[in-house]
């Protein structure tokens, strides 16, 4: 029972149901003390987003000057190019579907939204950042490229500090305050008239991207098969104890032991498993880039924003970077995420909560597709280094 209570997953539905229920019975002025909080944890969320950033993707990057060398390249590169294909793949499949499967919904929301009904703080306070997430991304990049080049530097300790600091910050501020800031987000929403609306386009969206995530499992473990003249269907099979455990862990470094049980099983050499498994349960998010591509789609188009394959590539290509920083606690992707939906699609408070919230209530799903594919990755990455050694 304890374990059930301390799950973000659990957290995050009934933050939603007593949300629905405060917004539709409890008094305005009680309601306005959600949205009171909202607003300051909004505030407190964009100045700590740079230094999330900042303070994830630094030590990330620096570390890519250890490892195997072309191993670690070859790996990186096959990991980022099918977290890649992953979003692209999302962008194209929902971006045919979602117009329509979404229209009546985008109706309901521009009515609700002329009503005028919204909840107002009793008060707010401003908090800017100390610089903008374009600044902060640029900032990380430099900083860890030029310390990954460093074997001795005081400045990577301060890095790793500061990592430790951010870690904190997460773990133990951000991620068990989400729970209410999600509640007072369903509140306003049941209050404005919004809620049952969402609600049918979770349903959706969840529906979809269930659909797609056994698509591009099959795709992976089709590629793998083919290359090693394989049957995909079998090693992906092999590869299901993993994907279960992922489920219920929603931690890809807590099911690393199962995913390199399994990935030996399916014939990868010792060594290759023992490196790509650990590295890709960092590194490769195609279950997880899938899940906010397609999340921001459908709030862009609830809401009446455009949105065009330009603005998605170059999301994508800016996301599948920054994920590769994401902390392992649940959730941890979509927080990496957060300043990059805003400075790049233009998300705003409430919308930031509706992805936070569809992720979550996805993150079993996303984290099993990352761990099982991370098999397929080894499975290529053994057969190119094979080639290799016999070349």
């Amino acid at each position: 029972m304890k374990q059930l209570f301390s799950n973000l997953l659990f957290k995050v539905f009934i933050a939603i149901v007593l949300g629905i229920v405060f917004g539709l019975y409890l008094p305005e002025s009680v309601k306005r003390i959600f949205t009171t909080f909202n607003a300051f944890f909004g505030q407190f969320l964009n100045f700590a987003i740079p230094l999330i950033i900042m303070g994830l993707i630094m030590p990330s990057i620096s570390d890519l000057g250890k490892g195997a060398g072309k191993l670690l390249l070859v790996t990186a590169a096959i990991a980022y190019g099918s977290t890649l294909f992953s979003g692209f793949m999302t962008y194209f499949t929902t971006s045919s579907i979602f117009p329509q499967l979404l229209a009546s919904h985008v109706n309901d929301v521009a009515q609700i939204a002329d009503s005028g009904r919204e909840l107002t703080p009793y008060f707010s306070i401003t908090i800017p950042p100390v610089l903008d997430v374009m600044s902060a991304l640029v900032f990380a990049f430099v900083v860890g490229l030029g310390l990954s080049f460093q074997e001795k530097s005081s400045l990577k300790l301060v890095v790793k500090d500061f990592e430790k600091i951010i870690m904190q910050l997460i773990e133990k501020v951000i991620v068990p305050l989400l729970p209410l800031f999600i509640l007072g987000i369903f509140s306003s929403m049941a209050f404005s008239g919004q809620v049952f609306s969402i609600l049918k386009v979770f349903i959706s969206i969840i529906g979809v991207i269930f659909a797609l995530h056994i698509l591009l499992l099959l795709l992976q473990y089709t590629i793998a098969g083919a290359l090693t003249k394989k049957n995909p269907i079998k090693l992906l099979g092999t590869m299901m104890p993993a994907y279960f455990t992922a489920l219920g862990t929603q931690s890809s470094a807590a099911t690393i032991p199962v995913t390199l049980e399994q990935t030996l099983k399916n014939g990868v050499s010792e060594k290759i498993a023992g490196f790509v498994i650990p590295l890709c349960a960092t590194i490769h998010l195609s279950g997880s880039i899938m899940k906010i591509t397609a999340c921001a789609m459908a709030l862009m188009i609830l809401h009446g924003m455009p949105f065009n394959f330009a603005l998605f590539a170059g999301f994508i290509f800016m996301l599948g970077i920054a994920m590769v920083a994401a902390p392992g606690v649940p959730g941890g992707a979509i927080m990496a995420a957060v300043g990059i939906l805003q400075s790049m699609l233009g998300f705003n408070e409430e919308m930031i909560g509706l992805m936070i919230a569809l992720y979550i209530a996805m993150d079993s799903f996303g984290t099993a597709c990352n761990v099982t594919g991370d098999g397929a990755i080894s499975i290529v990455v053994d057969k190119i280094t094979k080639e290799k050694l016999v070349a």
